[in-house]
């Protein structure tokens, strides 16, 4: 693993809901970008929510998870096109559901040397959904400390 001065992660995160809003989770999985060690797997159970409040969540808990291991240059990993756009800014968040937790997201990647947005298809993101549907399952949340 990296010394924690130069940690590098990437943060795959999910969000999801059964219903529109329904009961809904999220997942992170942190991997260290240098020899692709799992740091963190979890998941979070959310209640009641929408699948967009629900990808958010997901996000801060990633920052969150990352920032706390240390990380200073964060690569985030989402399925979620309308994230991704709004975090880069190609889109505006008009949601005032969303817009608290686009502005905590916005906070907390400022905290961070390097933070950048990638979308990828939801193929490649099948252990951060993993977790989504773990969380909303058991109606808990759940976590290990890596690999």
């Amino acid at each position: 693993m990296s010394g924690a001065a130069d940690l590098r992660v990437r943060v795959y995160i999910d969000g999801g809901a059964r219903g529109n809003p329904g009961p809904a989770g999220a997942g992170v999985v942190i991997l260290d970008r240098s020899d692709g060690e799992a740091l963190y797997e979890g998941g979070v159970f959310l209640g009641r929510a929408t699948s967009n409040v629900a990808e958010y969540r997901g996000l801060l808990a990633g920052l969150e998870t990352a920032a706390q291991l240390g990380a200073r240059e964060v690569e985030i990993v989402s399925d979620s096109q309308l994230l991704v756009r709004q975090m880069t800014g190609e889109y505006r968040v008009r949601s005032a559901g969303l817009l608290p937790l686009y502005q905590r997201a916005q906070e907390l990647v400022r905290g961070f040397r390097q933070c950048r947005f990638r979308h990828v298809p939801r193929e490649q993101n099948t252990r951060a959904d993993g977790l989504v549907n773990r969380a909303i399952n058991l109606r808990r949340n759940v976590e290990s400390a890596g690999g």
